[in-house]
């Protein structure tokens, strides 16, 4: 199973970005969903996480700015990004939860796509 994340590139403050995160390989079921992010020099975190079932949870940090959305029938994870701020530049990874049978679920991550704001 592959996650391949697109959409970065370079944004000024205020503006707006869409990734889009589009799995395959060996797919059954797609279970939850995230996107994540890593600035420079400080840890990973998460942004928003889609589950199967629940809530969809994003971080404080960008309520109100960023929709996470996702398209079941294409397997692909999208983040909307309005109102960009600096301190949204970060490298944005995917993440999911992929059943490659009924019975066995591994977690994968995508390669990241860069995400640079300026002001």
């Amino acid at each position: 199973v592959q996650l391949q994340a697109s959409g970065g590139g370079l944004a000024q403050a205020g503006g707006s970005l869409r990734l889009s995160c589009a799995a395959s390989g060996n797919i059954f079921k797609i279970n939850d969903m995230g996107w994540y992010r890593q600035a420079p020099g400080k840890v990973r975190e998460l942004v928003a996480l889609m589950p199967t079932r629940g809530s969809i949870n994003y971080a404080d940090s960008v309520k109100g700015r960023f929709t996470i959305s996702r398209d079941n029938a294409k397997h692909t994870l999208y983040l909307q990004m309005n109102n960009l701020k600096p301190d949204d530049t970060a490298v944005y990874y995917c993440n999911a939860d992929v059943q490659v049978t009924a019975n066995y679920e591994y977690n994968y991550w995508g390669q990241g796509t860069l995400v640079t704001v300026s002001s």
